[in-house]
């Protein structure tokens, strides 16, 4: 291994040690005192909301200064407008870290397991993110939500994506979409070269520095007036999107293809 190589290792443990400190901070330290001093759960949850989103990007910076990652995060100032249902790809294991440290008071939908790993389900407790549990209580969490004008982030393929084949999405995304009228703001990930991927153990670390890729898309409306079920139409949309996501990052890797060779 060569040194550069090295120092990205070391800085990638560091950055996951630091990132494993601060989860349980907040659970045994943070969120005690909020419980105690802030009796609303509303504004309990905005208050942890916004130190996790500084924390993370903290984080982000943290991996930056070792040399661990770079990333480009396009148009995403259109992740500050409220009330959005921000559905992306999941190609690495930070992904969610990159969306909530650049939204402002963004909930999430999490696996059921992170609210049990001692060194996630503080910071998730705290901030009131929901655990994909029973599928009707989650769509009443989303709807309740949205209509706090909260924006919602969500990776629909229910787990990272295997590396060299196509983005296939659940019908998750599409049932909060159809039930609650709320049209997709899609978010395309790219990770050069892979890392942290579905079975990748942290320590596997890539020949060259990642390169994390952000794009927001254009918002993508959906069909209030669809007469169908609403199970028939999650899954046209389902596929829909599944098809979009798939042609965007084709094309998206084209263009840096292309603006490699140049």
């Amino acid at each position: 291994m060569n040194l550069d190589r090295w120092w990205r290792g070391l800085g990638t443990a560091l950055s996951f040690i630091a990132f494993g400190i601060g989860g349980l901070f907040i659970g045994l330290v943070v969120a005690p005192l909020l419980s105690v001093c802030v009796r609303d759960n509303e504004r309990r949850h905005y208050l942890a909301r916004c130190l996790i989103q500084r924390c993370f990007r903290a984080f982000i910076g943290l991996m930056q200064v070792f040399g661990v990652l770079d990333y480009h995060f396009d148009r995403q100032e259109r992740l500050q407008r409220p009330g959005l249902l921000v559905l992306a790809n999941h190609p690495s294991l930070i992904d969610v870290i990159f969306l909530l440290a650049h939204m402002p008071h963004a909930d999430c939908i999490v696996k059921g397991r992170l609210a049990t790993n001692p060194f996630t389900r503080g910071p998730i407790r705290a901030a009131g993110y929901i655990t994909n549990g029973d599928p009707e209580a989650v769509l009443d969490a989303a709807r309740k939500s949205l209509a706090r004008g909260s924006s919602l982030v969500l990776f629909p393929e229910g787990t990272r994506t295997t590396p060299q084949r196509p983005i296939k999405f659940r019908r998750g995304g599409a049932n909060i979409a159809l039930r609650t009228a709320t049209d997709i703001t899609p978010v395309l990930i790219s990770c050069k070269p892979t890392t942290l991927t579905k079975g990748e153990p942290w320590y596997h670390i890539p020949r060259y520095k990642v390169q994390l890729e952000l794009r927001v898309l254009e918002d993508l409306p959906i069909n209030d007036d669809n007469q169908q079920p609403t199970g028939q139409a999650a899954r046209q949309l389902t596929r829909r999107l599944s098809d979009h996501f798939n042609r965007e990052l084709e094309q998206f890797h084209n263009e840096r293809d292309a603006r490699t060779v140049t």
